[in-house]
């Protein structure tokens, strides 16, 4: 029998349980993708390093910078074995770094530096449950650099 003026109060955490639902799930999202970029970094910044060390320094195939190239980003892919990460490779003169970095004069002709990117596309890109929307950037980004001589396997700057 119910008195006039109680409250009672079934229900309502299911209420707010149905309300906060959406806010959680939202978070735990964003959670495991920082999981899984954190992941993806550690293991590119060791593999890129390692994979610049020994197979830029000396290709196996043709002895050229595209191949030396190739061969490092298809390590690192590998390594990562992931569809939610891309990687791009590039090498240039460590002249022309230094260049860029306000000093004139060249290390080395020898000396290549090679740039390893890696870009990571967060799961899901959008997602919206119970009007709560979540909407991933379009991609994060880190980048790992290293200078080799190319012709001379074991010097590293």
């Amino acid at each position: 029998m119910r008195r006039c003026g109680e409250v009672h109060d079934s229900g309502q955490m299911t209420v707010e349980l149905a309300a906060m639902l959406p806010v959680i799930v939202v978070v735990a999202l964003i959670v495991y993708n920082l999981a899984k970029y954190a992941e993806a970094c550690s293991t590119f910044d060791r593999v890129s390093l390692d994979a610049a060390v020994s197979h830029g320094v000396s290709p196996s195939g043709t002895q050229s910078r595209g191949a030396a190239v190739s061969e490092i980003e298809g390590v690192i892919r590998k390594a990562l074995n992931s569809s939610t990460c891309d990687v791009t490779v590039s090498a240039s003169d460590a002249a022309s770094a230094v260049e860029k970095d306000g000093l004139s004069f060249p290390l080395s002709p020898l000396l290549t530096t090679y740039r390893c990117t890696l870009t990571f596309h967060p799961w899901p890109t959008t997602i919206s449950v119970a009007g709560v929307g979540y909407a991933a950037p379009i991609s994060l980004q880190h980048e790992r650099t290293i200078t080799v001589d190319r012709f001379r396997p074991g010097v590293v700057i």
